[in-house]
């Protein structure tokens, strides 16, 4: 990202929260980096660097503020991300991709050399992917630190470091300071007994009860549930399994969701705080995309509709699965289907919760299992045929519904299972592949939501909302008082 001084200057100096986590600035004087909303007094311009990353400014020296705590800052929506590969390999690292792997595994899986992803790296973002990778560790750990009581041990082990040693020496390092003496100045939020809780932060606004309207219709029983505002849900990660639990902060004017983690899952910590901001859509810049929306015609957006986001998934395969299902169904029948499904086929688990009794079911498991066998929960053959042949090729990893998937390749390959139709890969690409461009232009109601607009010409017209259709067709399906 190229950052234009006196853009940075002026939004720092009138901390305008559009700009947290856009960029970062580091004062010469101080050694010390903020957030642009950082309260603390303002500096002369002329003791100001500004970073696109908080890892480029550790990287250029500079550690984290106290006050305003840069790990606490929003992300970057995708579509403004940089180029695809470096996009890519950043959101695998931020998910934990370099915890116990290597750079060589993680470029296999992009499909490039392990010295091209470094170049692409310090290419479009002035550091290497290590140095990124220590960055997240290191802003969870602070976190950590400060927001729980979690012993050192295990707050080192959930930021992902392999040693407490390691950890102690890159902290005192990078921040000239001891674990302990961060830990001493203040606790916010201790840890409960059965895990931690850690804060989200959002760009304002967050159509939160919206988003829970739209989650609740399609949970998946047994293994998701809403309760009040509180979502909660199982998940099993790299052979560990525990129930989160996430709604707003109670704190007023706070615009962060509060996390709460099992303590079975702290070793998973950084892909699980991965997966619940894309669930939400946490990294959503809801005022450039309404602007742009409004811009292109698609007509008045309510002001309680402003903060409405793409829900994507906490599992990919789930997602997919209950996209197939709902085929030709209404959403209530889906969700029957979904459950008989899941007691047959997922694995249970006591999670304490009367409403959570299941893991999310896997690839591997259908994969091994006969169509016809997969049909008897009460659907045509031709679609547990579909649903096996997606499995098949998601347990191989020949499929991969991933936010990094090559899109154009992915819906072409969706299109070509039988039983799969534009209409559905869409909705993958929507929600499962986190997509912010997707577009399901047959939906019903979005024809009616237009006019009664044929497939084609609904197509052309979407043409003008590009690169946010994802966010064009959520607020149609909004406007029209329904959904699809």
């Amino acid at each position: 990202m190229l950052l234009d001084q006196e853009t940075c200057s002026r939004a720092l100096e009138a901390r305008d929260a559009r700009f947290d986590g856009v960029f970062f600035v580091g004062i010469r004087s101080t050694g010390i980096y903020c957030r642009p909303i950082c309260p603390a007094r303002a500096t002369l311009r002329k003791n100001r660097r500004y970073f696109s990353s908080a890892a480029a400014a550790e990287r250029s020296g500079f550690r984290p503020c106290l006050r305003c705590r840069p790990e606490l800052a929003p992300g970057f929506a995708r579509i403004d991300a940089v180029p695809r590969l470096a996009d890519a390999a950043a959101r695998r690292i931020a998910a934990g991709a370099l915890n116990g792997g290597n750079l060589e595994s993680l470029a296999r899986t992009l499909g490039v050399s392990s010295r091209q992803l470094r170049r692409a790296m310090q290419q479009e973002l002035g550091i290497s992917p290590v140095e990124l990778a220590q960055t997240h560790r290191l802003l969870l750990a602070k976190q950590l630190l400060t927001d729980s009581t979690l012993p050192m041990s295990q707050v080192a082990y959930a930021s992902g470091f392999q040693s407490l040693r390691r950890f102690n020496a890159l902290f005192r390092e990078r921040y000239r300071l001891n674990p302990q003496q961060l830990r001493g100045r203040r606790v916010i939020a201790p840890a409960s007994d059965d895990g931690v809780t850690v804060s989200l932060s959002y760009r304002a606004p967050l159509a939160w009860d919206k988003m829970l309207r739209f989650l609740s219709a399609r949970a998946v029983p047994l293994v998701e549930h809403i309760e009040g505002d509180v979502y909660m849900r199982t998940l099993s990660i790299d052979g560990v399994s525990g129930v989160v639990r996430c709604h707003p902060e109670r704190r007023q004017g706070s615009a962060a969701l509060s996390l709460h983690v099992s303590a079975s899952l702290l070793p998973a910590l950084l892909t699980v705080i991965a997966r619940v901001r894309a669930l939400f859509d946490l990294d959503a810049e809801p005022d450039k995309i309404v602007k742009h929306l409004s811009a292109a015609g698609i007509g008045p957006i309510r002001s309680e509709a402003r903060g409405l986001r793409v829900p994507g998934a906490a599992d990919s395969f789930e997602l997919a699965i209950r996209a197939i299902l709902g085929q030709q169904v209404s959403v209530k029948g889906a969700s029957t289907l979904m459950t008989r499904l899941t007691q047959r086929y997922a694995e249970p688990m006591d999670s304490g919760h009367a409403a959570l009794t299941h893991l999310a079911i896997t690839a591997d498991v259908l994969a091994n299992e006969m169509p016809t066998r997969i049909a008897t929960i009460g659907i045509p053959l031709a679609r547990a045929t579909t649903i096996h042949a997606v499995a098949t090729l998601v347990a191989s990893d020949e499929l991969r519904l991933h936010p990094d998937a090559d899109v154009s390749g992915l819906r072409r390959q969706l299109v070509e299972i039988p039983g799969i139709g534009p209409w559905t890969a869409e909705y993958m690409l929507m929600r499962a592949v986190h997509w912010p461009d997707a577009f399901p232009a047959s939906d019903l109601v979005l024809r009616r939501a237009t006019g009664g607009l044929t497939a084609a010409r609904l197509t052309k017209m979407a043409d003008q909302w590009r690169p946010w259709r994802s966010y064009a067709a959520l607020h149609l399906w909004n406007g029209a008082r329904l959904s699809s």
